[in-house]
C-alpha cells in the first residue's frame, strides 16, 4: 500500500494504492497527517481508485482524516470508489460527513 500526494493551494488530493489494512493505514495516516498539518489545506480529497481491498481500517482512516480536517475548518471528499465500498461507506456513516463519488 502506498498513498502519492498532491497539493494545489487549499487542496490535497492523496491517491491512494494498494491494500488498506491495519498496517498500511497507519503509514497512510502518517503521510496524510504532516501533510495536512503543514499546508493546512481547506479541501482534501481521498482518491481510492487504485484500492484492490480494504477493511474497517479504511473506514477508521477516512474518519481521522475528516476530524483532522474539521480542526482546520475544512471539508473532505471521497472519490472513486466502487459501489460496494460506497455501499459500505454509507452504512458506516461516511455519507454524512464527507461526499462519496463513486468511479
Amino acid at each position: 500500500m502506498s498513498v502519492t500526494l498532491e497539493s494545489s493551494g487549499n487542496l490535497i488530493i492523496a491517491y491512494l494504492i494498494g491494500e488498506i489494512d491495519h498496517h498500511s493505514a497507519a503509514v497512510i495516516r502518517e503521510k496524510i497527517d504532516n501533510t495536512i498539518s503543514f499546508k493546512k489545506p481547506q479541501h482534501l480529497i481521498l482518491d481510492f481508485k487504485n484500492v484492490s481491498f480494504m477493511d474497517s481500517s479504511g473506514i477508521g482512516l477516512v474518519m481521522g482524516r475528516y476530524r483532522l480536517m474539521q480542526g482546520f475548518r475544512g471539508t473532505l471528499e471521497i472519490r472513486n470508489v466502487t459501489p460496494q465500498t460506497k455501499k459500505l461507506m454509507e452504512l458506516a456513516g461516511l455519507g454524512s460527513i464527507a461526499i462519496i463519488k463513486e468511479v
